[in-house]
């Protein structure tokens, strides 16, 4: 199991790096300003693809079965929202209603989120 959180951990890296080489564009270049939020949806279709097939073929590579049709993958995607949206939580509550710093959400984006994806992911997703 520390195997695949190792590389849980490392596709959730490039997973990021994908999101922003999407995100950080269409916001600079694309995007009028106050439409950050427009470009989440790609940077989140593209960056959960990403992830899909990486954690599928590496981080959970050996561990559970992969089944056909649409099951899967739907499941994927939803354990990828709740990310997202727990994600969203943090910034709202600690940010937006706690008036704590911009980047603070960021401590349980790191320490909170990526486990509680791992543990749905391994279980639900690729059990």
């Amino acid at each position: 199991m520390l195997g695949q959180l190792i590389r849980f951990g490392i596709v959730g890296l490039l997973a990021t790096a994908v999101y922003s080489a999407v995100y950080l564009p269409l916001v600079y270049h694309v995007l009028p300003t106050g439409y950050a939020f427009v470009a989440v949806i790609p940077a989140f279709v593209v960056a959960a693809t990403f992830g899909w097939f990486a954690h599928g073929r590496w981080s959970f590579q050996g561990h559970g079965t992969r089944t056909e049709g649409a099951e899967q993958p739907i499941k994927f995607v939803l354990v990828q929202g709740f990310g997202m949206v727990l994600n969203g939580l943090f910034t709202f509550g600690m940010v937006d209603l706690g008036g704590l710093p911009d980047w603070s959400p960021l401590v349980p984006a790191v320490l909170v989120t990526p486990f509680a994806t791992f543990a749905l992911n391994r279980s639900w997703v690729f059990g």
